[in-house]
């Protein structure tokens, strides 16, 4: 086992939720989805993490809320220049 196998970006998770929650996966492809996965996570800042208990025990219910705002607007502000430049 190696370390960097547990550890990941906590956002990788909130991200794809997001993304779920505006059906994404419906109205773009594969290329588009990857590619806007990109650019929203290089606007956020990174939560790294090895377990998701330590998130749901450990992180309060206002920081949980600011990082879930954060997405909204990354993906938002990513959508826009998405549609621009593509």
């Amino acid at each position: 086992m190696k370390i960097y196998d547990d550890i990941h970006n906590y956002y990788e998770k909130l991200v794809p939720q997001h993304f779920a929650a505006l059906k994404l996966e419906e109205a773009y492809d594969f290329e588009f989805i990857a590619d806007l996965f990109c650019v929203v996570l290089n606007q956020l800042p990174t939560r790294y993490i090895r377990h998701e208990v330590d998130m749901a025990f450990y992180l309060p219910a206002s920081e949980r809320l600011e990082m879930e705002n954060n997405v909204k607007a990354a993906v938002a502000k990513s959508l826009e220049f998405m549609k621009e430049h593509t």
